[in-house]
C-alpha cells in the first residue's frame, strides 16, 4: 500500500514529511518523493529505492517550503524508477496518488490531443495533467479538483498542491483511506493516523467519495455529491502501535475496507494497464507442459483454491485439484511429475502447507507459492513465488489477504490460458481489463455496509445458518460459513445449491436463515430456483446479488444485499466482500472478540 502525506504549517515541511513517510514504510514501497512550494513554485525531490536515498538527496539538495506533499510508491503502472516516482507534476499542479485509475488511457489520449506532454509510464500523471487542463480553462483549484474527480474512474486516494497556493492542499478518496490531522497553525493529510502521530492526535477520516480542502486553520469536507459536511474529529492513540484501527472499531473492519487499495497494488504487480496485457514475472516452468494443477492450502486459502479450480478449468482448460494441506501428504497421493503444485498461505509459515510443499519438492514436482510475506519459509523453498500485497493483517480472520490471494490466482489462471493457447484473440485483453476493474467494484460492494448491518440483526439471533452458491460462488458460500463460525460462534455450513435437495433441505424451518449468493450469470436461474424451494418450506432467505438479480428474485426474500454487476471471472471476489461484512457485523452484535476469536491463531505454525 502506497503512503500519502501532506502538510501545511509554520515549519519546514520536507523534514516533517520525510519523518511521516518513514512511519508508512511498513506498507511496502520501491520509490519515494516530496514536493513543496518554493517562492510559490512547485519543486520536487524524488528517489528510487528506500527512503534513505531520498534522505540523502534532500541533504545534498535541501527542499525549503512550509507546504508540501510526499509519497512512498509501490510500482503498479510503470517501473519503480525515479522518473515514475511521485509526486507527479505540471507547472501548475503536483499530485500524489494511491490506487488505480481505470480510464487513464482514454484520459491520456484526450489530454495529449489537447497538447499535454506525458513524461512517465504511470496512470497517476494523468491526474496532474487533467487538473491542469481545468485550471487552464479558468477554474479555480477547488473547482478544478471537483471536475477532475468527476472524470476519474477507479479506486484512489489523492493529494493535490498548486503553484502559488501557499495555504491550500486538497485531498480526495474513493476506495482508498485518507485522514486529516489538526494541529496549532498546521493541518496534515495522511494515509493513516499512524503517519500523522508525530504531529497530532486529533484526526478526522474522509468517508467514501469525500474531498477535503486543507488550510492552516483547518479543513472543509465535501461529500460525494459536493455538499459541505462535517466529519467527526477523534483523538487517536496511533503512536502506541505500528498499525492503528483508524476510525474503525476493529482491525477486521479496517482490513475489510482496505481491500480496494491492496487488491489494486496486488494486481498492479502482474498486469500492464497501459496495454491491458499480462505483465507477470517469468515462471520457472512452461504452462504448456503442465498436465494438471494441484492447489494446496488451509482454511480460507483452501477456499481460494476451490474458486481457482473453476478458473483454471474454464480459462486454461487444465485439470485442477484442490487439497487440504493437513490431509494431502498423509494419504500418499499419486504425483504427476508434469504437474504443478500451488501453495497458498498468508504468512508463508503455515505448518501443514509448508510440509506439503517439502513433500512435493521431494517428489520432483514443480512448486509455486502465493504468499504475503516474501521472507517466509514457503517463499524461500518454492521454485516460483508470486506475492500478494495485502500488507499487515492483524485480524485473525483472513479478509484482505484472502481477496489478494484470489486476485493472484485469477491472474495465474489467465496466464496459464495464454500459455496454453486457450484464450481467443482479444480475450487476454478483455480479462485483464476485467481484473483492473476489481478495486472500483470492491469499493462499490463495500457501499452495502448499512444494508448488511440489518441482515446481521437477523443472523445474530440464529443458532444455525446455511450459505448456498453454485459454480465458482459455491466456495464463497463455504468461506461465508467459515467466517461466521470463526468470529460469531454461530454454526454455519456452506453448500452447493444444487445439493440442497440431497439432504440439507431437511434442516429448513422458520428459524433457519439461508444466505444465497447468486449474481446474475449462467447459473442464476437454477440457484434462484433452489432458493425458492427453501422459501416454500418456511426458510428465511437473504439474497446476495446484483441489481438485476434482486429485481428478478421475486417476493420470497427476507433480506437482500446488493453487489455490483461483474464479469464471472471476478464475481467470486466481489461476493466475498458482503459475506465478510455479514460475519463481522453479526459478531459485533453478539459481542464476541472479533479480532482475536477464541481458540484461533493468526498463523498456524504447528500441525
Amino acid at each position: 500500500m502506497c503512503g500519502i502525506v501532506g502538510i501545511i504549517g509554520q515549519q519546514q515541511a520536507a523534514p516533517q514529511i520525510l519523518e511521516a513517510l518513514k512511519r508508512l514504510e511498513y506498507r511496502g514501497y520501491d520509490s519515494a518523493g516530496i514536493a513543496t512550494l518554493v517562492d510559490g513554485e512547485i519543486v520536487r525531490r524524488r528517489a528510487e529505492g528506500k527512503l534513505v536515498n531520498l534522505d540523502a538527496k534532500l541533504k545534498a539538495e535541501p527542499l525549503p517550503g512550509v507546504i508540501g506533499i510526499g509519497h512512498t510508491r509501490w510500482a503498479t503502472h510503470g517501473a519503480p524508477t525515479e522518473n515514475n516516482a511521485h509526486p507527479h507534476a505540471t507547472a501548475r499542479v503536483a499530485v500524489v496518488h494511491n490506487g488505480i485509475i481505470e480510464n487513464f488511457r482514454d484520459l491520456r489520449s484526450r489530454l495529449t490531443t489537447d497538447g499535454a506532454v506525458f513524461r512517465t509510464e504511470t496512470d497517476s500523471e494523468v491526474i496532474a495533467h487533467l487538473a491542469t487542463h481545468y485550471l487552464d480553462k479558468g477554474l479555480d483549484p477547488r473547482a478544478a479538483v471537483a471536475a477532475t474527480l468527476g472524470d476519474l474512474r477507479g479506486a484512489f486516494a489523492l493529494a493535490f498542491m498548486f503553484r502559488g497556493e501557499e495555504d491550500l492542499l486538497i485531498g480526495a478518496r474513493r476506495g482508498c483511506p485518507l485522514a486529516v490531522g489538526f494541529g496549532r497553525g498546521a493541518t496534515y493529510l495522511g494515509s493513516d493516523a499512524f503517519a500523522l502521530a508525530p504531529f497530532t492526535s486529533q484526526v478526522a477520516y474522509l468517508e467514501e467519495g469525500d474531498r477535503v480542502e486543507l488550510t492552516r486553520e483547518g479543513a472543509v469536507f465535501h461529500d460525494a455529491e459536493g455538499r459541505t459536511v462535517t466529519r467527526p474529529i477523534i483523538t487517536t492513540d496511533a503512536s502506541a502501535a505500528m498499525v492503528d484501527k483508524g476510525n474503525y472499531r476493529h482491525f477486521m473492519a479496517k482490513e475489510i475496507h482496505e481491500q480496494p487499495e491492496v487488491i489494486g497494488h496486488t494486481i498492479g504487480e502482474y498486469l500492464d494497464p497501459m496495454t491491458e496485457q499480462l505483465a507477470t514475472p517469468e515462471l520457472t516452468f512452461d504452462f504448456a507442459d503442465v498436465s494438471r494443477v494441484t492447489i494446496i492450502g488451509c482454511g480460507s486459502a483452501y477456499y481460494a483454491g476451490l474458486v481457482a479450480k473453476y478458473w483454471f478449468e474454464r480459462y486454461a482448460h487444465i485439470s485442477a485439484d484442490v487439497e487440504f494441506a493437513s490431509e494431502f501428504r498423509y494419504r500418499e497421493p499419486v504425483i504427476d511429475k508434469k504437474g504443478l503444485a500451488v501453495f497458498v498461505s498468508q504468512s508463508g509459515e503455515t505448518a501443514d502447507t509448508l510440509a506439503a510443499l517439502h513433500y512435493c519438492k521431494a517428489q520432483g514436482l514443480r512448486t509455486l507459492a502465493i504468499v504475503n510475506v516474501p521472507e517466509s519459509s514457503m517463499a524461500r523453498h518454492a521454485d516460483t513465488v508470486w506475492r500478494t500485497y495485502a500488507g499487515p493483517e492483524i485480524g485473525v480472520a483472513s479478509t484482505k489477504a484472502l481477496t489478494c490471494q484470489l486476485a493472484v490466482l485469477a491472474v495465474l489462471a489467465v496466464t496459464a490460458g495464454k500459455a496454453r493457447g486457450v484464450l481467443a484473440a482479444g480475450e487476454e485483453q478483455r480479462l485483464v481489463h476485467t481484473l483492473l476493474e476489481l478495486p472500483r467494484l470492491v469499493s462499490d460492494a463495500l457501499a452495502a455496509d448499512d444494508d448488511i448491518r440489518k441482515v446481521a440483526a437477523l443472523i445474530s439471533k440464529a443458532s444455525d445458518v446455511l450459505y448456498l452458491g453454485r459454480g465458482a460462488l459455491y466456495p464463497v458460500a463455504l468461506e461465508g460459513a467459515l467466517k461466521l463460525k470463526e468470529i460469531s460462534y454461530i454454526h454455519a455450513e456452506g453448500y452447493a445449491a444444487g445439493e440442497l435437495k440431497h439432504g440439507p433441505i431437511a434442516l429448513i424451518d422458520e428459524k433457519m436463515p439461508i444466505i444465497t449468493i447468486a449474481p446474475v450469470d449462467g447459473l442464476f436461474e437454477k440457484t434462484v430456483s433452489n432458493m425458492h424451494e427453501v422459501a416454500a418450506r418456511g426458510g428465511r432467505v437473504v439474497l446476495i446479488s446484483d441489481r438485476d438479480g434482486l429485481a428478478r428474485a421475486g417476493d420470497d426474500l427476507t433480506g437482500q444485499i446488493l453487489v455490483p454487476a461483474a464479469d464471472p471471472l471476478i464475481a467470486p471476489i466481489i461476493c466475498t466482500i458482503p459475506v465478510q461484512l455479514l460475519a463481522y457485523h453479526t459478531a459485533v452484535l453478539k459481542g464476541t472478540d472479533v479480532d482475536q476469536p477464541r481458540n484461533l491463531a493468526k498463523s498456524v505454525t504447528v500441525e
